[in-house]
């Protein structure tokens, strides 16, 4: 048999009586599908293996206990062979065949009447391979479609018009590089009917989307909000309601200073299924695109998040406890100058990352008191994030006398030697 030879279709076995024939691993495999598949499953074997006898156990299936017979074949609708005889296999399939009854031999593909292909289903979508008889290939293949569709890189978005009650997700897209968005995330957007997106993000992604999907931009600037919030909510909820699948795409983490809880309770207020998938938070994520952990045994255990429209006075003003400002760029001055006030010494590190792992990024570090000059005189802008803390010593663009000791995890305390990191898409700014 060639795979021309194929004409692919797919088995409705919901009630329906089917046989298997033989009683070991590859026998319960088939079973197990065929019972997935709503099927009337009856095994004969003179012996079975611990998987069939734990679903004939279960009243799942009924198991036969005695070779076959000629007769077994008789009123089902489909037979599968798995004695690992030869023989047996053959004649199986000839009575099959002598009623014409569809029957997978499993000895001989050549000689099989029918395939059974490597299966997987990914949502609503079930994708069978068939690779030339070859049950390995195929089932390679196979992952490897179902794996770019988990990912989003082949389209799972519904075509036709269903009558299931849309959906929103709210989805973390990370800092902006197309790579750091979650695979969850990924795979609802290529599933969206409508993308309402932020400013921040993977922007790269919208171009990837079909051409009729609605794209609704509601990206805000610092004091600038063109959409409100009221409207943001607003519009999730009537596209839902329109039966369409809604993603909120959004930079970072939903639940990190996004609003994605406002968000989310608005739209089970109004009786739409809400889903939250986390992103790569830009707080944690665009530091360690400069090599500055938030938190390094040594120097910090732990950090403190907040804007830089927050009042800073109840924040630990220790160098030890790391700071992270977001969108903190117009208020820098005011918010160094309370740090400063609140005891945190002058000499402390801080390090500005603009538009963090984008070609464009750009580090600037300095300390508390001269960050808010250096920021000035270098036109620093948003979107960027500003750590404060000894945390910012162990950066690669740090200048040297920064570094006066090793604060690595293996030998603390040892001199550091100051290393030199060359980079097309970082600029350095040091005092």
């Amino acid at each position: 048999m060639a795979i021309q030879d194929i004409y692919p279709t797919a088995l409705r076995l919901l009630g329906r009586a089917v046989l298997v024939v033989g009683g070991g691993p590859v026998a319960a495999r088939r079973a197990k599908g065929l019972l997935d598949a709503g099927a009337r499953v009856t095994v004969v074997a003179p012996q079975a293996c611990p998987a069939l006898t734990g679903l004939a156990g279960a009243g799942l299936l009924t198991w036969e206990p005695r070779t076959y017979r000629p007769a077994d074949v008789d009123g089902v609708w489909f037979v599968q062979t798995a004695t690992g005889d030869s023989a047996v296999d053959a004649q199986v399939a000839a009575d099959a065949e002598a009623q014409r009854i569809w029957c997978v031999n499993a000895s001989d593909h050549e000689a099989s009447a029918a395939w059974t292909p490597a299966v997987a289903v990914v949502d609503d979508v079930k994708i069978a391979v068939n690779a030339g008889g070859d049950p390995r290939r195929a089932m390679a293949l196979r992952d490897a479609v179902a794996t770019a569709l988990e990912t989003g890189d082949l389209p799972l978005r519904r075509q036709r018009a269903t009558t299931t009650a849309g959906t929103v997700a709210l989805v973390g897209g990370g800092p902006g590089d197309t790579g750091l968005i979650t695979v969850r995330g990924r795979r609802l957007l290529g599933q969206a009917d409508v993308v309402v997106a932020d400013r921040l993000g993977p922007r790269d992604l919208l171009a990837e989307l079909a051409p009729d999907v609605r794209v609704i931009e509601v990206g805000k600037t610092p004091g600038h909000h063109p959409v409100p919030q009221s409207e943001i909510n607003r519009i999730l909820v009537d596209e839902a309601l329109q039966g369409h699948r809604v993603v909120r795409l959004k930079g970072g983490d939903p639940y990190v200073l996004g609003r994605g809880g406002e968000e989310a309770e608005f739209c089970r207020q109004h009786g739409v299924e809400v889903e939250v998938v986390s992103g790569v938070t830009s707080a944690i994520s665009v530091p360690a695109a400069a090599g500055i952990p938030v938190t390094h045994r040594g120097l910090a255990k732990g950090f403190s998040v907040v804007t830089g429209h927050e009042e800073l006075a109840e924040v630990p003003a220790r160098a030890d406890h790391t700071v992270i400002l977001l969108m903190g760029v117009g208020q820098l001055r005011d918010s160094a100058a309370s740090l400063g006030r609140a005891g945190l010494p002058a000499e402390t590190p801080v390090g500005i990352v603009e538009n963090g792992y984008l070609p464009n990024q750009r580090v600037t570090i300095g300390t508390l008191g001269t960050i808010a000059d250096q920021a000035e005189a270098a036109g620093v802008a948003n979107p960027a994030v500003i750590v404060i803390g000894d945390v910012v010593r162990v950066s690669p663009f740090a200048p040297s006398h920064f570094k006066t000791a090793d604060y690595g995890t293996t030998t603390p305390n040892a001199p550091r030697t100051p290393r030199t990191t060359s980079t097309t898409k970082t600029r350095v700014l040091t005092p």
